[in-house]
């Protein structure tokens, strides 16, 4: 199992990538980092990331999911890039798990992926407005698994979200 770690470049929550990105080890599962660009990303509480590709260099069929992190950065860097939103689209196509924490599931809803789906996100005026546009029916739990599409909706659900994240995540048959 392979997954991509979405991030923006900065001010990402660093608890929403290094509490998933722990679960995610400790369950034998592998992980990338990607940005908007290589190198050194910084978090909101001070914490670095090494982003390794970049969005545009990801060759979805190498993976079995995306999982974006959120913050503050990924209202600015993240919601318009059209390199992740076409990233989403084709795991989503392709039936791959797709998930997205605090203000990124609008990523998601940007991509089309929401219509008619259950979701969450952390509630500011912009983020319920894209995610109700984007077609969801928006709730307010913690963590909503919707078939391989899972949101959460802030740092303090980063475990349940790792969580469903691998409940989610199966091995694509050979």
């Amino acid at each position: 199992m392979k997954l991509v770690l979405a991030i923006a470049p900065d001010r990402f929550r660093d608890e929403e990538l290094f509490v998933p990105q722990k679960a995610f080890a400790d369950a034998g599962v592998e992980t990338v980092i990607a940005s908007t660009k290589t190198g050194t990303c910084e978090g909101m509480l001070g914490g670095a990331a090494e982003a390794t590709t970049t969005f545009v260099e990801v060759a979805p069929e190498a993976y079995d999911g995306i999982v974006i992190a959120g913050g503050i950065g990924s209202q600015d860097f993240l919601w318009g890039n059209n390199d992740l939103i076409r990233l989403v689209q084709t795991f989503a196509k392709d039936g791959k798990v797709v998930a997205a924490i605090c203000l990124s599931p609008v990523v998601l809803a940007r991509a089309g992926v929401l219509k008619g789906k259950s979701a969450t996100v952390f509630n500011s005026p912009a983020s319920v407005s894209e995610i109700r546009r984007g077609g969801a029916t928006l709730t307010d739990r913690d963590v909503v698994v919707d078939g391989k599409v899972v949101t959460a909706n802030g740092p303090f659900a980063s475990k349940a979200f790792a969580a469903s994240v691998l409940s989610v995540l199966s091995p694509i048959s050979p």
